[in-house]
């Protein structure tokens, strides 16, 4: 029964699809005076393609032309999903100007919209079904302001309606709602789990004192200590601004940490210096954990409890691996299984992981061009 879970735990992880990129989110920027509210909403349109057909002539590439001939299709698909209303009744909703831009993860459709509602609101109820029907993942990151005053929620299909105050934010809630997201998102990060677990997997061979499910999890502890540490830094650092780096250049590195990591179980590369692997290491993971808050693009009061309450969802996360991981590895640390799982599923990893890193690093799936 053991042998099938740790099997099973990384089969599900190593067969995966090969665009482990960013999960997919959209970005709803609602600004509300009096009665009326102007609204942004960045879709991406790699989504949208998905969805409703953005490239028409089905060469994998996207052009200006393209794009605009689909607006009205864009701001349809999108605004019928999308309901703005008040303790008086539902507002109404126009669609206005079509942009194009860039976010960490790709080129984005920006939708802009102004809404009228019955009368001024001190509540503001939304209903969120962007891409329900096509991805349970999906998630819209909004950001509301009123008076100066800047509130943020995050929606899903389990959190499709909201209503929102305009008096005041809800501190806790917006934190928990981080904190989850967090969690969430380490859980569907497959690149940040396989590094993870390549890491872990040598763990109970490696113990000090031998054979001991304590020495266990004092290497563990402290590989993902320096994980924690180095992710933490470069989330603050990259979250707050002070460091930009390239997404097509983060994403490339996590891939190749993630071969490096799988690689070093067949063959040593690191020779007792796992923890300092996981820092370095953990330092880009950090800029692919901060590419959700940047696109948000809060404001440094809101970012500042944002950043935190994400960050303890990923650890989190990250400790609920390890508290399954760990007690199945040890006790089958001592099989034949667990030597032919050692090298097989790190080749497998590894495997995985150049996928990803051939897409990521030479871009050899569909094109985001002209735009």
């Amino acid at each position: 029964m053991m042998k099938r879970w740790l099997l099973g735990l990384l089969l599900c992880c190593a067969m995966l699809p090969a665009a482990a990129h960013k999960p997919s989110d959209s970005y709803l920027s609602l600004d509300v005076q009096g009665e009326q509210v102007s609204g942004q909403w960045d879709i991406a349109l790699r989504d949208l393609d998905y969805a409703i057909g953005l490239d028409q002539n089905g060469d994998g590439k996207l052009t200006w032309d393209e794009i605009r001939t689909r607006h009205a299709a864009i701001a349809a698909y999108a605004l019928e999903r999308l309901k703005l209303a008040t303790d008086a009744g539902a507002c109404r909703v126009q669609a206005g100007q079509q942009l194009i831009d860039d976010h960490t993860d790709g080129a984005y459709s920006v939708l802009r919209f102004t809404a009228t509602c019955p009368s001024s609101p001190s509540t503001l109820i939304i209903g969120y079904r962007l891409f329900a029907d096509l991805d349970p993942q999906h998630k819209g990151l909004l950001r509301l302001t009123h008076a100066g005053v800047t509130s943020t929620a995050i929606f899903e299909p389990a959190h499709a309606q909201q209503s929102l105050s305009l008096a005041a934010p809800d501190q806790w809630r917006q934190f928990s709602a981080y904190v989850k997201d967090g969690v969430w998102h380490i859980w569907i990060g497959y690149d940040h789990i396989l590094f993870l677990l390549s890491l872990l997997l040598p763990a109970v061979l490696l113990a000090a004192p031998a054979d001991n499910l304590r020495g266990a999890f004092i290497d563990v502890l402290k590989v993902v200590t320096a994980f924690t540490l180095a992710h933490s830094l470069t989330l603050t650092l990259a979250s707050l601004s002070l460091i930009s780096l390239p997404s097509r250049l983060v994403e490339s590195a996590i891939a190749a940490s993630v071969i490096l990591a799988a690689v070093n179980n067949v063959y040593p590369l690191f020779r007792g210096r796992r923890p300092w692997a996981a820092f370095g290491f953990g330092l880009i993971h950090g800029f692919g954990f901060a590419s959700v808050l940047i696109d948000l693009g809060l404001p440094k009061g809101a970012l500042l409890a944002s950043l935190f309450g994400f960050n303890l969802g990923v650890e989190i996360g990250q400790l609920c691996i390890v508290a399954v991981f760990l007690p199945l590895a040890f006790s089958l640390r001592r099989t034949r299984f667990y030597h032919h799982l050692l090298t097989g599923g790190s080749a497998v990893i590894a495997l995985v992981a150049l996928v990803w890193f051939i897409e990521r690093a030479f871009d050899v799936q569909a094109q985001w061009i002209g735009v």
